[in-house]
């Protein structure tokens, strides 16, 4: 509970976490738990991020996924499943991070910088599994079709 609050949504008490931020931080993360196909958010639903350089990278990941999705229209099937096998070992070092930076939140022993900088952490490894998965179930339907 904060004592005072400035209504710019930073809290006065250094031990405190700013509401604002921590609530729209939360909503994110239970926002993209909700959301099919993240290539397909309008820009003004993009997840926030604390810091510009997480911002910078989703727009990077997100041009990488796009890109790789259209390219899975014309690509050979070798060149395919190779991206299979890549995306599908890089989805469990993201699935591992992503359990690591929930295991740290739910401590309770960051401080209000750590905490804040894990969620985005964890909003980033969210998004990228999401992109991941979708981009492997495509594949995976482009592998069987291809076999046929």
């Amino acid at each position: 509970m904060l004592n005072s609050v400035e209504v710019t949504g930073t809290s006065v008490n250094k031990n405190e976490t700013p509401v604002f931020q921590s609530e729209a931080m939360d909503h994110d993360l239970v926002m993209l738990d909700e959301i099919d196909n993240i290539l397909e958010l309008e820009e003004n639903d993009y997840p926030q991020f604390t810091l510009a350089k997480n911002k910078a990278r989703f727009l990077r990941m997100l041009t990488w996924y796009k890109n790789k999705e259209e390219w899975l229209d014309v690509a050979p099937l070798s060149g395919v499943s190779k991206l299979f096998k890549q995306q599908s070992k890089e989805l469990e070092g993201i699935r591992s991070n992503k359990l690591d930076y929930e295991m740290e939140l739910e401590t309770g022993t960051l401080t209000p910088s750590q905490r804040s900088y894990r969620k985005d952490e964890l909003k980033m490894c969210k998004v990228q599994e999401k992109m991941a998965v979708h981009l492997i179930a495509k594949m995976q339907v482009k592998i069987k079709s291809g076999r046929r």
